[in-house]
């Protein structure tokens, strides 16, 4: 049986934190609620306090007495840029073993959490926070009764471009609803948040981080089209879809003309350009599946030559 590692939890999770300050996701003098950070990032309430006494100790956060911890005003220190190799939190270590065990059908789609447990060599409270990261990202669920159910992801290429195809359908149309009207909060947001990836934050923020930024920014524009099912729809396919980015590294080459080009789609919302702007997304997302496809193909190659071998 492996060892208990809250300690090695604790520091990932406050590099997260971290990452939240200095990319202005929380601000000085912002209250860190420990259920509601445990909750993000699917753990238990106990490595997010001990990464909050950490982040204290270093002085990013301060604990104020019978109030909890705060974002002091002499925070903002520097992150270090992450490597092209570094892999992103939610697919470290345990996780990731579940995760590659899921997508290249090493496991059944129904388990057992003494089954995993076995499998992983993870005590209940490890297994616990695994299950909760799957369980967020959206391809695991609980069994009434007993068990555990792994859900349907893009866990090949063919299903990965299919997804690409039907966003470069539903995406551009939105903006064509006969309810699409202008938000200029959602607008402004996300200009601000992909001018500062493209000033700091590209070579520096996790590879997850990256994705939900810009999964987010789709997902924030269909909105605006005032049709429920749209979002409903992009939400789920984004989530089918992550596990196999995570696993095929992000290019952040690409991801600068990403940005690029979300920019330009705002522009051209604020102009009053509906029509282009629902062109330009066509050829974004176009653009996007082109990059993309022949690395997933690539991960799906190795992962199964892999497989074969370790047969």
């Amino acid at each position: 049986m492996k060892p208990m590692r809250s300690s090695q939890l604790a520091q990932t999770i406050a590099n997260e934190i971290t990452l939240l300050v200095t990319s202005g996701e929380l601000s000085v003098g912002d209250h860190l609620k420990t259920q509601q950070l445990a909750d993000r990032f699917g753990v238990s309430r106990s490595p997010v306090r001990e990464a909050m006494d950490m982040l204290a100790t270093q002085g990013l956060l301060e604990q104020k007495e019978n109030r909890g911890f705060f974002v002091r005003e002499t925070a903002g220190g520097v992150v270090e840029q992450v490597r092209d190799d570094a892999e992103p939190f939610e697919v470290a270590n345990d996780y990731q073993r579940l995760a590659e065990d899921w997508l290249t059908d090493r496991i059944p789609a129904e388990v057992t959490e003494q089954m995993l447990r076995e499998r992983y060599e993870l005590t209940k409270s490890q297994l616990n926070d695994v299950l909760m990261r799957a369980t967020r990202e959206g391809w695991a669920e609980r069994k009434q009764g007993y068990g555990w159910r792994f859900l349907p992801v893009a866990k090949t290429p063919e299903a990965f471009e299919q997804i690409y195809r039907f966003r470069m359908l539903i995406e551009p149309a939105a903006m064509l609803e006969p309810e699409f009207r202008l938000d200029r909060k959602i607008i402004e947001e996300q200009r601000r948040l992909q001018m500062r990836m493209l000033d700091t934050d590209i070579e520096r923020l996790p590879a997850e981080r990256l994705l939900h930024n810009g999964a987010l920014f789709h997902e924030e524009l269909i909105k605006m089209a005032n049709n429920p099912f749209f979002h409903i729809s992009l939400v789920r396919v984004n989530r089918m879809r992550r596990l196999l980015e995570y696993r095929s590294r992000v290019d952040r080459s690409r991801t600068v003309r990403q940005c690029q080009e979300h920019l330009e789609i705002l522009d051209l919302l604020e102009r009053g350009e509906v029509v282009e702007a629902s062109y330009a997304m066509r050829r974004h997302l176009s653009g996007a599946l082109s990059k993309k496809s022949p690395i997933t193909w690539s991960w799906s190659h190795q992962a199964h030559e892999k497989d074969n071998l370790e047969k």
